[in-house]
């Protein structure tokens, strides 16, 4: 018997995550590491449980393995609940045929089942790509207090950029009357943020009657909120006017991890009023040594420097050694980089080894972008990677000689 909740959280973390090319390649999206010690989903994982909601299905499909490993019970979370707490739902064979997720509204319909083990009055759907701090709660008593059938967030963005997203068009009282799904030509600048409060009757209806919708791409934003504006329901925009980062593309990975770093970080990840949770795997203390230099930087346990670190974020348990420099650089956790190698504007992907004397990357404004370096590799000593590279397990060889 299950415990009847007010609301439940459907977490989307199922997406391919192609624009971050090959950090990705073994790895779903949401588990992709960020900020020294997190993984992605912890941020809408932290945030539920903050705002007071204790029932999350994750909802899972790309190269889930790490991801489902990561959740595990639920635990970092105080997700480890005997009625709620946290679920892992991949797609499955059900009876009638359905089977991969077609799309986001396909997703959610796909596990209505979950949903109704507790028969909410609400269901909070959460994207699994992005970096912020949102209290749900504030935004479902605003649902509640607008007696609205669905209450979408939104973001002010700049109307250059405003072509990217969903685009919301409200009036006074914030009811919206228009949304244009990444138009060529916005006529507002109130963004999606992809994440929606749904009166749970009025959510069932519309997805049972896109799933009977042959000529639908089952899509929250191209079909069940066009639809639910056509027929008259109340859609309302809750604002939101905190940080808030899309890290779907490499830029905007590289970006989000530079905005914790400076005296004044665009984006506080040590706000103890709204602690982000992970799982943390208990490891030695930094080690430092004595002619080492580091500035505006993240090192996390387990490392070890004797070159040099600025403007970087660096995971667990990477060694640099004596006469190497990274700069402007992510680098994921059990990576060394050997002496004399040199790192500018890049991202490494965990266990990789940087062999004395390559360079990777060139400086952040030397107008190329940010380089790769997939998981696994070994970059041969004296090997030159130019900027705006990519290299995984396919390419890799290719770099030896250069």
């Amino acid at each position: 018997m299950y415990k009847k909740k007010e609301c439940v959280a459907m977490l989307l973390a199922g997406g391919q995550g192609s624009r971050l090319y090959t950090l990705t390649e073994k790895t779903a999206k949401p588990a992709v590491p960020f900020g020294g010690k997190y993984r992605i989903i912890d941020f809408p994982l932290s945030n539920c449980i903050n705002s007071g909601i204790d029932t999350v299905g994750v909802l899972t499909q790309y190269q889930p393995l790490v991801l489902n490993e990561y959740i595990g019970n639920g635990e970092p979370w105080d997700m480890d609940r005997v009625s709620g707490g946290v679920t892992v739902l991949p797609p499955y064979q059900a009876k009638e045929g359905a089977d991969w997720y077609k799309g986001t509204a396909n997703a959610i319909y796909q596990n209505l089942r979950f949903i109704d083990r507790y028969d909410p009055e609400y269901v909070l759907i959460l994207s699994g790509d992005h970096i912020y701090k949102m209290d749900y709660s504030r935004m479902l008593e605003y649902h509640k207090k607008k007696g609205a059938d669905c209450t979408i967030a939104v973001i002010d963005v700049p109307i250059k950029e405003a072509s990217r997203f969903g685009i919301m068009s409200a009036d006074e009282d914030s009811r919206i009357f228009k949304f244009e799904e990444k138009p060529a030509n916005p006529t507002s600048t109130k963004a999606s943020m992809g994440i929606y409060i749904f009166s749970s009757d009025k959510l069932r209806k519309y997805l049972t009657e896109d799933e009977k919708d042959k000529d639908s791409s089952n899509d929250f934003g191209k079909n069940i909120i066009p639809k639910m504006l056509a027929s008259g329901e109340k859609l309302y925009a809750y604002p939101f006017d905190g940080y808030w980062k899309d890290v779907g593309t490499i830029n905007s990975l590289w970006e989000a991890n530079m905005d914790l770093l400076g005296e004044n970080p665009k984006f506080d990840i040590t706000d103890r009023s709204w602690r982000i949770f992970f799982r943390n795997n208990a490891l030695a203390p930094q080690f430092i040594g004595e002619n080492a230099r580091i500035s505006n930087s993240i090192i996390s346990e387990g490392c070890e420097i004797y070159g040099t670190v600025e403007n970087s974020v660096l995971f667990n348990s990477i060694k640099v050694e004596a006469g190497a420099v990274i700069r402007d650089s992510v680098v994921f956790s059990n990576v060394t980089v050997e002496k004399d190698a040199e790192i500018n504007y890049s991202i490494i992907d965990s266990d990789t080894m940087l062999e004395t004397g390559c360079k990777v990357g060139e400086p952040k404004d030397s107008g190329k972008d940010v380089s790769v370096i997939g998981s696994g590799l070994t970059i041969k000593a004296n090997t030159v990677i130019p900027g705006s590279s990519m290299i995984n397990s396919l390419n890799v060889n290719e770099t030896e000689g250069k």
